[in-house]
């Protein structure tokens, strides 16, 4: 047996180092830095692998060729179609679509993490055409109803648009925002020339009832958002950033220190709830002196568990991402511990919730397992929270109320006995004086 040099080894074959070597020239070992489209890793699909893979439609090429999702290709097609027929000359539009994709093929395929070499350079452009031109169509009919043909397959199917809407918020099923821009300025009309497709893409979430801000066209927080469109990766990056833009909390993230108590002990502890405003960010939560916690609206549906679930691998997986997302499912966990939590939170008008109430309780339960936290984003919050939970005159006040003062005799019996207490005393002292 030789030392731990190895000067002694005795080598058998050179084939082992020789294929390693082999291995090494023939692969590209580093990350591209345009890589931004992910497979989900096992550590997050395993809690719940429905909410990664989709139902109906594929969009790129990690789903693309699966036998479940051959049915709607038909739809895309008619939505190339019709895109294309809106010019002079259709199949030069077409020739030129793909051309325009070519010249960025390799760009496009370097934002895919994982392989896809069994995908020829004509079927990704092919594939990065039909797909891109179908989400360009699609928003194009949502921002102008005259579109919107009778036998539209999407918008006059709301069962078909409630699938459509779950798969594109997919991190799997994303195409780079670079081949939707191209296609994009390729077919835009001219009575479109104001519009930034960020804006139509936004546009149609929104009325989708997707939980982003609403913010006026005019507003300079929006403005500069639509100015970072070169900036963009794909579509559910652009909902995340529209998530991220009106987080006003500016400072860095903390380390994880403490958590949030669930609603129900901040309400015994005096805090009260108070349902921010809307058109911020959901993620912009504040504390003030007076004990108030104001909480942006959330409206829960059936897209909610996936998008959460979506966004949160997005900031796993993409590099020098902000857990700003993570943070916020972390921070919703801590608040819903239970079905009386949720219910304080739906009373206060936080909480809009369209699903089962334990169905929902164990979904912020579960929304961030597997995760891993290296920055936490509402650290501060939860110090000043923390610290008005420390002082026992708002617990005190609070359990005044509720025993004492819920209600008007319990309001009369006390002040009565009060005066009765106040009139003995003053027997008593007339009595000793005396």
């Amino acid at each position: 047996m030789g030392d731990a040099r190895g000067d002694h080894v005795k080598v058998e074959s050179d084939a082992p180092a020789n294929e390693l070597e082999k291995m090494m020239n023939s692969t590209n070992l580093n990350m591209s830095p345009g890589c931004c489209i992910f497979k989900v890793p096992n550590i997050l699909r395993r809690h719940n692998p429905r909410a990664y893979a989709p139902n109906a439609f594929s969009i790129g090429p990690y789903h693309y060729g699966e036998e479940h999702l051959q049915a709607t290709q038909k739809i895309k097609l008619k939505y190339l179609h019709d895109l294309i027929s809106g010019f002079e000359n259709p199949k030069t539009t077409l020739r030129t679509l793909a051309g325009d994709v070519s010249e960025v093929h390799q760009e496009a395929r370097d934002c895919y993490a994982e392989p896809i070499d069994h995908i020829s350079r004509d079927e990704f452009v092919k594939l990065m055409v039909l797909d891109g031109c179908f989400l360009i169509e699609l928003f194009r009919r949502n921002a102008d109803d005259a579109l919107q043909k009778d036998d539209d397959p999407v918008f006059t199917r709301s069962c078909m648009r409630q699938l459509l809407n779950l798969d594109l918020i997919l991190v799997e099923n994303q195409i780079p925002w670079l081949v939707l821009e191209r296609l994009f300025n390729r077919t835009r009309k001219r009575e479109e020339m104001p519009h930034l497709l960020s804006s139509l893409v936004l546009g149609y979430f929104r009325d989708a009832g997707i939980i982003i801000p609403y913010l006026p066209y005019s507003d300079p927080l929006f403005q500069q958002f639509l100015s970072r469109n070169h900036e963009n990766k794909h579509i559910l990056d652009i909902l995340r950033e529209s998530l991220v833009m009106s987080y006003s909390i500016s400072q860095e993230g903390n380390s994880y220190a403490g958590s949030m108590p669930s609603a129900t002990r901040l309400r015994e502890a005096g805090i009260k709830f108070k349902r921010g405003t809307s058109s911020k960010s959901i993620l912009d939560i504040k504390f003030n002196k007076d004990g108030v916690l104001e909480v942006p609206p959330l409206n829960i549906q059936e897209t909610a568990g996936s998008l959460f679930r979506n966004l949160i691998c997005l900031e796993q997986c993409l590099p020098n991402c902000d857990p700003i997302v993570t943070s916020y499912a972390i921070l919703l966990d801590q608040l819903i511990d239970t079905r009386e939590d949720m219910e304080i939170l739906c009373e206060s008008g936080i909480i809009k919730n369209w699903l089962n109430v334990d169905d929902v309780t164990g979904l912020f339960n579960q929304l961030y397992l597997g995760t891993f936290l290296k920055e936490y984003y509402y650290t501060p919050l939860i110090a000043k929270v923390n610290e008005y939970c420390g002082h026992r005159w708002p617990r005190y006040r609070t359990v005044l109320m509720r025993d004492y003062f819920n209600h008007p005799w319990a309001f009369v019996s006390v002040v009565a006995a009060a005066i009765l207490l106040i009139l003995t005393f003053l027997q008593t002292l007339f009595s000793i004086i005396k």
